[in-house]
C-alpha cells in the first residue's frame, strides 16, 4: 500500500465519521445519552434524600443493615442509568431507529457499574481481580453476542481421563463460580450472623442458635451447588451419603457429638456467652464464644480454653452465673477467747460493709448483708468468719477477697482485739526438787 491510498483511506475514515457525527441518529442519540444521566442524577438524589440510611454515611460500629443500606445507595443512580438507557434501545428498535450508540452506552455502563459493585462489596483483592479480570470480559462478551462463539471454543480443548472428560471450558467455570460462591458464601454468612447478632429483640441464646443454624444451611447450599456446577449427577451422591453416614456414625462420632451437643446447650439455656463455669477436671472460667465443635473459656490468668461441647453435657459443671450474677463468699479469721465477741461481730460487719462492691445498706434484704459469725472454737482462739454479697466472681479484675482481709486485719488492731498465735501450756506434775547422790569412791 503506496502513500495515496494510506491518504485515501485516511480520508475516507474521516468523512464517515464526519457523515456519523453530523447524522440525525446520532444526535438525537447523544441527546437522549445526556438527558438519561441528567434524569438519573436527578431522581437518585431526590431518592437518597428521603431514605435516610442511604445519605447519610454510617457511624463507626453502625448496624451491618445500616452499612449494606449506604453501600446500596451509591448504586441508585447507575442502576436507574441503565434501566433508562435500555429503555430508549428498545423504544428506538420499536419505531424502527437505530440505537447502536445507545446499545453501546448501556453495555459501557453496565460494565463501569458491575466494577464499582466490586470496589464497594468485594473486601478480598484475590476474589475482586478474578471478578475483574475474568467476569467483567466474560459479561462482555455475553452482551455483544460472542460468548457462544467462545464457550465452543474452550469446549473443543479437552482431555480424556478414563471415563471423564474435563475441557477448559469446565475448568473456568468451575473456578470462577466456586470463586463467585466462595466470596457470596462468606459475605452472606458474616452479613446474617452480624444482623442476627445485633437483633435487640432476642437473647444471647437464641441469636448464638440462629447463628449457627445460618451458617450450617448456608455452607451445605454453597456445597450443593458448586457440585451442580461441576456437573455432578446429585441423585448419584445417594449411596455415597449413605456410606458418609457410617462414617460420621463410626469415625466422626466425636465430631457430630460435640456438634449436636453445642446445639442442644444453646437450644436448653443451660450455658450463654459470658457466664462463668467451672468444670469437673477443674478450669473454670468465662465463656466468650460458641463455634461448632467447641466453646472458648477465657480464664483470668489470659489462657483461653478450647473446651469439646460435649464436657458441658457429659460432665458435672457449676455454672456461677447462670441463675443471678449475686454470688456469696467468706473469709474466716480468729481472735482471742478474752475478746469481746458480740461488738467485734458489729465492728467487723461495719467494716466490711464499706467495701464499694460489697452488697451492703438499708435498702438490700437482710439476708444479702454482711454478716459475721463463729465459726467454731479453736485451740488457740474462737474462729470467725464473716459472709458478703457481690455482684459477678471475686477473682481477677473484681477480686475481692483480699481487699476484706487486709480490712478485716487493720480493723482488729485498730480496735485492739488481739489475733492469736498457736499457745500451749505447760505444768510441772512433780515440783519436788531433784536430788543427786554423789557415788564417787
Amino acid at each position: 500500500m503506496n502513500t495515496d491510498d494510506v491518504t485515501s483511506l485516511l480520508q475516507q475514515t474521516l468523512k464517515t465519521m464526519r457523515d456519523i457525527i453530523f447524522s440525525p441518529d446520532f444526535l438525537w442519540q447523544i441527546l437522549a445519552i445526556a438527558l438519561i444521566y441528567l434524569c438519573a442524577f436527578l431522581i437518585a438524589r431526590m431518592f437518597r434524600r428521603q431514605v435516610p440510611f442511604m445519605h447519610n454515611a454510617p457511624e463507626s460500629g453502625a448496624h451491618a443493615l445500616r452499612v449494606l443500606g449506604y453501600k446500596l445507595g451509591g448504586t441508585v443512580f447507575p442502576v436507574l442509568v441503565i434501566i433508562f438507557l435500555k429503555l430508549s434501545a428498545t423504544l428506538g428498535e420499536r419505531y424502527q431507529l437505530d440505537p447502536w450508540l445507545l446499545k453501546i452506552a448501556f453495555i459501557i455502563a453496565v460494565l463501569i457499574f458491575l466494577n464499582s459493585f466490586i470496589r464497594a462489596f468485594v473486601a478480598s483483592k484475590t476474589v475482586a481481580l478474578l471478578l475483574r479480570w475474568v467476569g467483567l470480559p466474560i459479561i462482555f462478551l455475553h452482551m455483544i453476542g460472542v460468548l457462544p462463539v467462545v464457550v465452543s471454543a474452550l469446549e473443543s480443548i479437552s482431555i480424556e481421563v478414563g471415563n471423564v472428560d474435563i475441557s477448559a471450558y469446565g475448568v473456568v467455570r468451575v473456578v470462577l463460580f466456586g470463586a463467585i460462591l466462595f466470596w457470596l458464601g462468606r459475605a452472606s454468612n458474616n452479613l446474617g450472623q452480624d444482623m442476627i447478632r445485633s437483633h435487640k429483640t432476642l437473647d444471647i441464646t437464641t441469636k448464638e442458635v440462629m447463628a449457627k443454624l445460618f451458617e450450617v444451611a448456608l455452607f451445605c447450599i454453597a456445597f450443593l451447588l458448586l457440585l451442580n456446577i461441576m456437573g455432578i449427577n446429585l441423585t448419584a451422591l445417594a449411596v455415597f451419603g449413605g456410606a458418609v453416614g457410617v462414617g460420621l456414625g463410626l469415625g466422626l462420632q466425636s465430631i457430630a457429638s460435640n456438634f449436636i451437643s453445642g446445639i442442644i446447650i444453646l437450644l436448653d439455656r443451660s450455658l450463654t456467652v459470658g457466664d462463668f463455669v467451672e468444670l469437673e477436671e477443674g478450669p473454670k472460667g468465662f465463656v466468650r464464644e460458641f463455634k461448632m465443635r467447641y466453646a472458648v473459656v477465657e480464664t483470668y490468668d489470659g489462657k483461653d480454653i478450647l473446651v469439646p461441647n460435649e464436657k458441658f453435657i457429659s460432665g458435672l459443671l457449676i455454672n456461677w452465673t447462670h441463675k443471678d450474677p449475686k454470688q456469696r463468699y467468706r473469709i474466716d479469721f480468729s481472735v482471742a477467747y478474752k475478746t469481746d465477741i458480740r461488738a467485734m461481730c458489729e465492728i467487723i460487719k461495719a467494716a466490711v460493709a464499706e467495701h464499694p462492691q460489697v452488697i451492703s445498706g438499708d435498702d438490700v434484704p437482710f439476708e444479702e448483708r454482711p454478716d459475721c459469725e463463729i465459726d467454731s472454737f479453736g485451740d488457740s482462739g474462737v474462729n470467725m468468719f464473716v459472709e458478703f454479697w457481690m455482684e459477678g466472681i471475686d477473682d481477677g479484675k473484681n477480686r475481692v477477697g483480699g481487699d476484706l482481709l487486709l480490712i478485716v486485719f487493720e480493723t482488729l488492731r485498730e480496735h485492739g482485739i488481739e489475733i492469736p498465735f498457736p499457745q500451749r501450756e505447760v505444768r510441772v506434775l512433780n515440783e519436788k526438787p531433784l536430788s543427786f547422790t554423789n557415788t564417787t569412791p
